[in-house]
């Protein structure tokens, strides 16, 4: 038998579950993971909500309750209209890497609902209840992505 001359072992961690013969099992699944999934499927919603919005910004600027000079950062409603459609995309797309399980997707994640919030503060004179359920939403999916998001990690492993 040859040893290696480290002497270090080469033995992977054993997971945390094994089957009845030895062979590893899959990962448990806990009921934290529907936090997951459940933030995964709000963002893709706060993705088409804020392209919605941003599209009713680029052609029809009079439905909002005030014009520019009483929002918050005063400029026009295509600007505004811009901002949330990149931003819905964006949204909609790292909910989509979630469903996938991504880690990239919980970094994006966290960093445009933190925007999206951000944006929707700075547009509450505009559409204030609309813009406060956006902001409610943006917060319990942050809150999902960072205390339970190893679980969709362990699932996809």
């Amino acid at each position: 038998m040859a040893e290696t001359s480290t002497g270090a072992s080469t033995h992977k961690a054993q997971p945390a579950t094994q089957s009845w013969n030895g062979v590893p099992a899959e990962p448990e699944q806990t009921g934290w993971m529907g936090w997951i999934l459940f933030a995964a499927t709000m963002m893709l919603m706060l993705g088409i909500f804020h392209a919605i919005q941003g599209l009713v910004a680029l052609f029809q600027d009079e439905y909002y309750l005030v014009g520019k000079n009483g929002l918050t950062v005063h400029v026009d409603y295509t600007t505004w209209g811009w901002v949330h459609l990149i931003l819905g995309i964006l949204v909609a797309g790292a909910g989509a890497g979630l469903l996938a399980g991504q880690m990239w997707a919980r970094i994006v994640g966290v960093l445009v609902c933190l925007a999206s919030s951000v944006v929707n503060i700075a547009f509450l004179a505009a559409y204030p209840i609309w813009s406060l359920i956006m902001i409610a939403v943006d917060i319990l999916v942050i809150w999902a992505i960072t205390v339970h998001g190893r679980e969709m990690k362990a699932n996809r492993a």
